[in-house]
């Protein structure tokens, strides 16, 4: 059965589930509470609740102010104007200043869909990774967003998460089968014969081509790489000597995110056949999510023709 809990609504309620015994959790929105599903916190927590407008750059210069109050503040603001409109907010008060601000950009990707370029972020890891000091995340599914945000409540330091809109399909079978750790990898099927590293919501995409090439007789790994930044450049190594053929993909522009990322590892340390699938060097169509999925290749079969491509057969 699909799942139909969406990640932003895991994140509400694993704060609210957390607050009731850390008064410092504060949660902030850009006149979304409704779109990051925090209504709830807000209507529990009237006092661990701000609610700025529609003022982005506002938003996390009061978040850096209450961190260095003492509390631990998350910002829940849609990611295509979280991570463009108060970027240099996010530079000079989150990072630079080393504050403990957790920013959740809400319908991240390509989420708002029919909304088109405007409303689109397929830019937003690109920024975010290239600012010291700044992690950058992005959870597969529910169960790695409950495990992400418990951990993060406990991490001190600046962190950029990216989340989509509607339900996604589960990556993990239970909680209890994810853990989350910042800055490592985590290998979800093992294979000998090239690897597979998505992010996010290709998490699950990643694991449909798995099967695909099962049924080829190709082995395949499949490697979440949650944290971008900072990024697993071990697993990265292992995969290149290991299996010798690397694909990544990722639903974000194919210039600075996840594939640029690995890339960079890759060509220094480790060259080996390599693939990048994500959106290109354009203003991303309009549609819904699994059409603008489709319509770029980032899906199973594209993946499957990729590798048997890479590995000439």
């Amino acid at each position: 059965m699909m799942n139909k809990i969406p990640n932003r609504q895991v994140i509400c309620e694993t704060l609210a589930e957390l607050a009731r015994d850390d008064r410092d959790i504060m949660v902030l929105a850009s006149d979304s509470r409704g779109s990051a599903a925090m209504a709830p916190f807000a209507k529990e927590f009237p006092d661990q609740f701000v609610e700025v407008g529609i003022a982005e750059q506002n938003i996390v210069g009061i978040s850096a102010g209450l961190a260095h109050s003492g509390k631990k503040p998350f910002v829940t603001s849609p990611a295509c104007f979280l991570s463009m409109r108060s970027i240099e907010q996010i530079k000079v008060d989150v990072a630079y200043s080393g504050t403990n601000v957790k920013l959740v950009g809400i319908s991240g990707g390509v989420s708002y869909g029919a909304l088109g370029m405007s409303h689109h972020s397929v830019q937003d890891i690109a920024v975010a990774r290239a600012i010291p000091g700044l992690a950058v995340v992005l959870p597969a599914d529910r169960h790695e967003t409950k495990r992400m945000t418990e951990a993060l409540v406990k991490h001190e330091g600046g962190v950029y998460v990216r989340i989509g809109r509607n339900p996604v399909e589960d990556s993990y079978g239970s909680d209890e089968e994810c853990e989350f750790v910042l800055g490592q990898a985590v290998t979800m099927r093992d294979g000998a014969d090239l690897t597979i590293i998505a992010a996010g919501e290709t998490v699950r995409v990643a694991l449909d081509a798995h099967e695909a090439l099962k049924e080829a007789g190709v082995s395949c790994r499949v490697i979440n790489m949650h944290t971008i930044k900072p990024l697993d450049e071990e697993a990265v190594l292992r995969a290149a000597g290991e299996t010798g053929h690397i694909i990544t993909v990722e639903e974000h522009s194919i210039h600075g995110g996840l594939g640029a990322a690995v890339a960079e590892v890759v060509v220094q340390h480790k060259p080996v056949p390599m693939r990048i699938v994500g959106i290109p060097d354009e203003p991303a169509i309009a549609g819904k999510t699994s059409e603008v999925f489709e319509h770029y290749g980032i899906s199973a079969n594209n993946l499957k023709r990729l590798a048997l491509e890479l590995l000439g057969k």
